[in-house]
């Protein structure tokens, strides 16, 4: 089971800023968390950030046939890119949305996303535990329509 992992803008800070509101947890910490969780799992992970929402696009376009699962927290590009959520419309296996934080009790211009009307399901508000969620959920996803 191979499931790959876009995270999207300033993902890469997560753990850095002084607002605190994506947590203390680094991306490299986060990250290392996620491989833990997935090889637990015997899940190969792909994770990826990119600040590009072209290249975010192309690695969407290229998981076709290669990945069982997409997870994605496209961060900023969550409220803005009706480019990504067509290309997850095309993705030919489960989606899975995740953000650290909890987008519903944010600015209004955050409670609702592009990319939600195109995942499977949605993980928000449980910081870096949240992504672990999501690679568990997505596995059950998986096993669950292998069953049907």
């Amino acid at each position: 089971m191979k499931f790959l992992f876009i995270n999207g803008p300033n993902a890469n800070l997560y753990g850095l800023e002084p607002s605190g509101t994506y947590g203390r947890e680094t991306f490299p910490d986060i990250a290392a968390r996620c491989h833990a969780k997935a090889g637990s799992l015997g899940v190969e992970l792909d994770f990826r950030q990119s600040q590009d929402e072209g290249e975010i696009i192309t690695w969407i376009q290229q998981a076709r046939g290669q990945a069982d699962g997409l997870i994605i927290n496209a961060a900023g590009l969550s409220y803005t890119s009706i480019a990504i959520m067509d290309a997850l419309l095309t993705f030919d296996g489960p989606v899975i949305e995740v953000h650290m934080s909890n987008i519903h009790r944010r600015e209004p211009f955050r409670n609702k996303t592009y990319t939600s009307k195109a995942a499977t399901g949605s993980i928000c508000g449980l910081g870096a535990l949240g992504y672990e969620i999501a690679i568990e959920a997505m596995q059950g996803q998986i096993m669950e329509r292998t069953r049907r």
